[in-house]
């Protein structure tokens, strides 16, 4: 976020930060939302670049196209054991796990950083 628009908001009353902060987060906490974001963005990409639709992919790995897409939106009732193991069943190498893992920011709306998350007194945003 744009310093100017960040210290606009802060002046309007807003509270400015990410989704750790509204969510009061640990680090580690944080760490692990990332790293499944992360995860699930990856395996979309791989399914993707694959050509597979999400039902195929659920019969590669023995599951349904409905846990497919919970995979793929970071839904926290998937394991990351799993979300390691799709990746893996589509072929991705320990050198594309790596890359999927460092990748600088999870492309995942909702835990985009630096929104405005709520004002004084009222609801977040959301």
């Amino acid at each position: 976020m744009q310093v100017a628009k960040r210290r606009k908001l802060l002046a309007r009353g807003w509270a400015v930060g990410d989704a750790g902060d509204f969510l009061g987060l640990t680090a580690e906490e944080q760490a692990l939302v990332e790293l499944r974001l992360r995860l699930a963005n990856g395996l979309k990409l791989q399914r993707v670049q694959r050509r597979l639709t999400q039902g195929e992919l659920a019969r590669v790995v023995r599951s349904s196209q409905s846990r497919v897409a919970k995979m793929e939106a970071g839904d926290p009732s998937v394991s990351i054991d799993l979300l390691f193991r799709s990746l893996i069943a589509l072929g991705a190498s320990t050198s594309d796990l790596a890359r999927i893992i460092s990748a600088r920011r999870p492309v995942n709306a909702r835990f985009a950083s630096g929104l405005p998350l709520s004002r004084p007194g009222r609801r977040a945003l959301g």
